[in-house]
């Protein structure tokens, strides 16, 4: 046939052919190319942050007060937590510094919900709310320590953060109402504090408000009947030279 009556209908089909297949290798090699220089997914490590279970309570209102008036101008603070879930509550009260080499006394009043199925041995729950201090030599006190709230059982320890100091323990918990007592009286040097020093400080420990507990109030009323003044039993004698030089005897 003349080229001259060659239609460009003739050749489309061809044509088209012949795009589709240069279209088609091009996509081939596109994704071969992204395949190949495409870069590998950076996977950062995520350190979950710990959630406490206890959340501090902001300015709060304190149910129990420690009074030991030659102790007035030592560091006292007041806090309360409460569980996040099993609606527990932990009332804190602390003389004295942590860190520091003076006498430190703290006293919590645990009562929990059902965050706490039972109370563990006085030894361990003195590990556990002690950890801060780095509790070391941790041992339990046969003879318990009478006490207005009833016996204390004891348990001796070393804190061994910042300068060490000699620790007297205690714990004593109730099943009605629910409820646990515990602290701890530390000293610096070899000496523990006396056994008759940390019952007269906790013969000044007293209830402030129950609220809508009136088990506890009636424990601490009786607790109030079981008080000795510091070994005296006559109110008129509570403020003797022996319950004024407490802390001071402590320092020394």
């Amino acid at each position: 046939m003349h080229p001259a009556l060659h239609s460009w209908r003739d050749d489309l089909p061809t044509t088209f052919v012949r795009l589709l297949a240069y279209v088609g290798g091009l996509a081939v090699v596109s994704t071969v190319a992204a395949q190949f220089f495409q870069s590998q997914p950076v996977i950062s490590t995520i350190t979950p942050v710990h959630k406490s279970d206890w959340i501090e309570i902001e300015r709060p209102f304190p149910a129990f007060a420690l009074s030991i008036p030659e102790a007035a101008d030592v560091p006292a603070s007041y806090a309360i937590r409460r569980h996040a879930d099993g609606g527990g509550r932990k009332d804190i009260l602390s003389l004295g510094q942590a860190d520091g080499v003076a006498p430190y006394l703290q006293v919590e009043i645990y009562r929990p919900g059902v965050e706490t199925p039972r109370f563990a041995d006085p030894k361990t729950e003195i590990e556990i709310g002690a950890a801060g201090l780095g509790p070391a030599d941790v041992t339990s006190d046969n003879e318990p320590l009478a006490s207005k709230f009833g016996p204390l059982s004891i348990i001796t320890f070393t804190a061994t953060k910042s300068p060490p100091r000699k620790c007297l323990a205690f714990v004593r918990s109730t099943d009605d109402p629910r409820m646990q007592i515990s602290g701890w009286f530390c000293q610096g040097g070899s000496d523990l504090i006396e056994r008759s020093t940390l019952a007269c400080a906790l013969d000044r420990f007293s209830l402030l408000a129950a609220g809508s507990e009136p088990k506890v109030g009636a424990l601490f009323a009786q607790a109030e009947l079981n008080r000795t003044f510091c070994g005296q039993r006559n109110p008129l004698m509570a403020p003797t030279p022996k319950h004024r030089l407490l802390w001071k005897a402590a320092s020394r």
